[in-house]
């Protein structure tokens, strides 16, 4: 069982890999719960929500073989799959209420769209909050304040005892190591 300060790490990406049961477990464990409240918050329906949650992890260990531990973490891939399978649900629902409308029954396809957009911004936040933990400190906490708390570099430089032109480069190369990975994320 894992403790409650566990975080995931590059050796568990090589174990997962590898098909190490225990990697999966903790795979499972962390991150089952986000990926259910995604599903859910998608569907609006508990019962689909617990489905997609199971065929995200069966399919994550089925092509583990797939997963490539350079270009992203095991939590990055669960969430790309878990969008994929999300959104495979929409579409299916959506067949199934254009299918109904074609037989004179309403359907709202904006509510597809607006729903396909919220689970694609709940999987790009979580891929931001795993890279950003990947960046070490201080150049996470740095790009934490400038992100979420919407800090200027100068306030950014006062909270944190730190030099302007330090907080300056650390943005930067923050910045620039985000954008590598986070493209590569979309891309794939």
């Amino acid at each position: 069982m894992t403790s409650p300060g566990f975080e995931w790490t590059p050796q568990l990406d090589a174990r997962f890999f590898a098909g190490d049961e225990e990697a999966l477990i903790d795979a499972y464990r962390l991150y089952s719960p986000l990926v259910y409240a995604v599903a859910l918050r998608s569907t609006d329906d508990r019962a689909v929500a617990a489905d997609i949650t199971q065929d995200v992890f069966v399919r994550a260990w089925r092509f583990r073989d797939s997963f490539d531990p350079r270009s992203g973490t095991v939590p990055r891939w669960i969430f790309g799959i878990c969008r994929n399978v999300v959104l495979d649900s929409l579409s299916a629902r959506n067949r199934h209420n254009h299918l109904v409308a074609r037989w004179g029954i309403h359907t709202d396809l904006r509510n597809f769209r607006n729903r396909a957009r919220e689970v694609d911004a709940v999987t790009d936040r979580v891929a931001l909050d795993t890279e950003l933990q990947l960046l070490g400190e201080p150049r996470s906490s740095i790009l934490r304040l400038a992100f979420y708390e919407d800090l200027t570099h100068q306030q950014i430089a006062v909270l944190l005892n730190l030099p302007l032109g330090t907080v300056k480069s650390h943005i930067r190369r923050g910045l620039t190591h985000l954008r590598g990975r986070l493209g590569a994320w979309h891309a794939a």
